[in-house]
C-alpha cells in the first residue's frame, strides 16, 4: 500500500487494511483538529486505489478481514468511485467482513436514501461519525458545520440504509465554561442518534491549532482531570440509546472503560467514582496520546 502523510483510524480498526482513497478532509476547519491541517483535500485517482488493493491482495488477501477507507472524508467519493472500490474489495479479499470509513454528517445527508442503501449492498457497513458535542455553543466554537438536529437526521438516514454507526464524543470540548452543558447535551445527542457504537475521547489542545490560539488568549481553558471524569460520568449516566457498545479505549483517555449503554450505565459511573476517589488507577500522562 502507498500512503501520503500521516494515517488516522479508529481504535477498532487497528487490525484493518487501510486504503487511502482520499487525502485530507474537505471541511478541515474544526478548531481542535490538526490531523489534516495544511493538507489540501483531494481524491486519489481511482486507478491508484485499485492498484493498491491488488497489491495488498497479492501479499495478504486471505488475511484481510477489515478494510478502512481513509482519509477523513471518504464518504464524499462519487457512487461510481465507491462501487469500483467495494467491488474490488469483495473480489480480492475472500474473508472480508467489514468495510468502514469516517463520515461527515453533511456527506451522509447529501447522499440519497437509495445511494446509501446501495453503498450498504455493495459492502460498506460502518460509518465513524464525530459530533464531538451535542451542545450548540460548543459545536459552534469547535468549528463543526453541523447542528444537533442535522446529526440526528444523519443518523436516522444511515440507520434506514442499514449502515452501522460508531459515534464519537470529545471530553473537554466545551472547555471549563461549557463543561456541564457539553456533557449533558452530548448524552442527549447520543440518545437521539441511537448508534450501535459509542466512544468518548479526551481533548488534547494541539499546538498551532485555532483552539491553541484561543487558549493562549484566555478564551479557552481545558477542564482539569477531575472535571473531565465528571463529564464522562454525566455521559454514561444520562445517555440512553437503545443498546450501544460504549468504549473509552482511545489513548487520549485517562480511564479505559467498556460496557453497554444504557444497561451498564450505573456500573460505569461507579468505576468513574472509584477513579475520582483514587481507588482506580488512571492512565499516566506519559502514556496518553492522540
Amino acid at each position: 500500500m502507498r500512503y501520503e502523510g500521516s494515517l488516522y483510524r479508529p481504535p477498532s480498526e487497528a487490525d484493518a487494511l487501510i486504503l487511502q482513497a482520499t487525502l485530507g478532509c474537505s471541511w478541515n476547519r474544526c478548531t481542535y483538529c490538526a490531523m489534516y491541517r495544511g493538507k489540501d483535500f483531494s481524491v486519489r485517482p481511482l486507478a491508484d486505489s485499485l492498484e493498491d488493493l491488488r497489491g495488498a491482495a497479492a501479499q495478504a488477501g486471505d488475511r484481510v478481514q477489515k478494510l478502512f477507507v481513509a482519509d477523513g472524508d471518504a464518504l464524499i467519493l462519487s457512487m461510481d468511485h465507491w462501487q469500483a472500490i467495494l467491488d474490488a474489495a469483495r473480489q480480492l479479499f475472500p474473508n472480508l467482513r467489514r468495510v468502514s470509513c469516517y463520515a461527515q454528517a453533511c456527506n451522509v445527508l447529501e447522499k440519497t436514501d437509495r445511494e446509501l442503501a446501495q453503498l450498504r449492498a455493495w459492502g460498506l457497513s460502518r460509518l465513524y461519525i464525530g459530533p464531538e458535542s451535542g451542545d450548540p455553543a460548543t459545536l459552534k466554537r469547535i468549528g463543526k458545520n453541523t447542528t444537533f438536529e442535522e446529526f440526528v437526521a444523519c443518523s436516522q438516514k444511515a440507520k434506514a440504509a442499514g449502515l452501522e454507526q460508531s459515534v464519537i464524543f470529545l471530553l473537554g470540548a466545551g472547555g471549563v465554561e461549557r463543561s456541564t452543558e457539553h456533557a449533558a447535551a452530548s448524552a442527549a445527542l447520543a440518545t437521539a442518534m441511537d448508534p450501535e457504537f459509542l466512544a468518548a475521547l479526551t481533548l488534547t489542545v494541539v499546538p498551532e491549532t485555532p483552539l491553541a490560539r484561543m487558549e493562549e488568549k484566555g478564551r479557552f481553558a481545558l477542564p482539569d482531570q477531575a472535571a473531565l471524569l465528571g463529564e464522562l460520568r454525566t455521559f454514561v449516566s444520562e445517555a440512553q440509546p437503545r443498546d450501544a457498545l460504549f468504549r473509552t479505549n482511545h489513548a487520549s483517555n485517562y480511564l479505559p472503560l467498556a460496557g453497554r449503554l444504557p444497561r451498564d450505565g450505573q456500573a460505569l459511573a461507579a468505576a468513574i467514582d472509584g477513579a475520582l476517589a483514587g481507588r482506580v488507577r488512571l492512565r499516566p500522562e506519559w502514556a496518553r496520546g492522540l
